[in-house]
């Protein structure tokens, strides 16, 4: 099961973002991931536990008062860092619960429009559809 949880406030968003993590995490996950919003939009995730995901934080130690979070549970793609969420794209930052049963096409055409892809996932799908939107 894959769980999500945000932050918006007046205080730093990962450690909020993590805590919430780790509360989901008796649902089951193989990779996690958040994503801070500053001036700029940091993203950091790993496969495996919320503690893997912990240090890289603890080391990046990202800035922002504003962020998401995710558990992952591989539906599209294996458990691996690249396929672990939040995706970004150009012109935005997703999470996503749930499959998208075309990706398959999806992805097919957006590649054939020159939209590159780093994971095996769905939801970076999603994210570059938005801004082939955005771009129209």
């Amino acid at each position: 099961m894959c769980g999500i949880v945000g932050y918006i406030g007046s205080k730093q968003a990962a450690p909020f973002l993590l805590d919430g993590m780790s509360k989901l995490e008796y649902r089951g996950y193989d990779s996690a991931g958040i994503a801070i919003r500053n001036k700029d939009v940091t993203v950091i995730k790993e496969k495996g536990r919320i503690q893997n995901l912990q240090k890289l934080v603890d080391s990046e130690n990202p800035q922002g008062t504003i962020g998401i979070g995710h558990t992952r549970w591989a539906t599209h793609g294996g458990p691996t860092e690249a396929n672990a969420h939040p995706h970004a794209s150009k012109r935005c930052v997703i999470v996503h619960n749930g499959i998208i049963d075309n990706c398959l096409e999806l992805r097919d055409e957006l590649s054939a429009q020159g939209y590159t892809f780093v994971s095996d996932t769905d939801t970076e799908a999603a994210a570059h559809l938005i801004d082939r939107e955005y771009a129209a």
